[in-house]
């Protein structure tokens, strides 16, 4: 899974689990397998370090270096991942890591592996209404090597993003990652999403613009025009038949 670059080292593990739920009704018995992937990943570079526990894509657990603890990612309702000692486990790791990787450097002479420029997509988390906390996730995918650098701007003003997961790998060994920003739409504000990678020359820069269409007020007007000219065509006919009865 994990690519070779000249000072990145990288170990992935992933594992096939097969659960068998059976499932009782009033007269049959239903087996039903669900097959889950759970993977583990490790990684470190002269300037990056990931430690990730994860399930059908998802991630599950990783250790953050900077704060200097253990993440859980898990809903609330999920037997938490770890144990005591598990994140200095995790850092453990990191310096074996970083003793294989000098370590291959010296010893091995593979050729400088292709790089792969990211993918870029930004999109909300939910529908946009006007004046309604959000938040804007930037998408980046498709990228080898690690690591990118995600810088956002409104209205051609940076600011700082709010969120930025792990690297998560991807199957055919690239990675992907998501930053996102909570923000408030206001109307015509213009938000951009630029990722920097060594694949690019440039960076590459992917727009947002708030732009909530305002319902018509034009078919509720010609329905109740319409409605109202039926009523009166329903009154004038009952009006006329009672008088021709009467008449008779």
């Amino acid at each position: 899974m994990c690519k070779w670059y000249e000072h990145i080292s990288c170990i992935y593990i992933s594992n096939v689990v097969s659960l068998y739920e059976c499932v009782l009704s009033s007269k049959y018995v239903f087996f039903l397998s669900v097959v889950h992937e759970d993977f583990y990943m490790y990684g470190c570079s002269d300037t990056e370090k990931e430690n990730l526990f994860g399930m059908d894509g998802e991630e599950l657990w990783h250790a953050d270096f900077i704060k200097g603890v253990g993440e859980t990612t898990q809903p609330d309702f999920a037997d938490p991942l770890g144990y005591e000692g598990f994140y200095q486990q995790a850092v453990g790791e990191m310096e074996v890591c970083k003793a294989n990787l000098a370590t291959d450097i010296k010893v091995y002479n593979n050729p400088q592996e292709k790089m792969d420029k990211p993918q870029t997509s930004i999109y909300p988390e939910d529908e946009v209404q006007l004046n309604i906390k959000n938040l804007l996730i930037c998408h980046v995918t498709g990228f080898f090597p690690p690591p990118v650098r995600v810088s956002w701007t409104k209205n051609n003003e940076g600011l700082k993003e709010d969120g930025l997961s792990q690297y998560r790998p991807n199957d055919d060994g690239t990675y992907n990652i998501f930053s996102s920003l909570e923000f408030t739409p206001v109307e015509g504000d213009i938000y951009s999403c630029s990722v920097n990678h060594t694949s690019l020359e440039q960076p590459q820069t992917k727009t947002w613009e708030v732009d909530v269409a305002v319902p018509s007020v034009g078919p509720a007007v010609f329905c109740g025009v319409g409605l109202s000219l039926g009523l009166l065509g329903v009154a004038a006919g009952t009006f006329f038949l009672i008088k021709g009865n009467n008449c008779n």
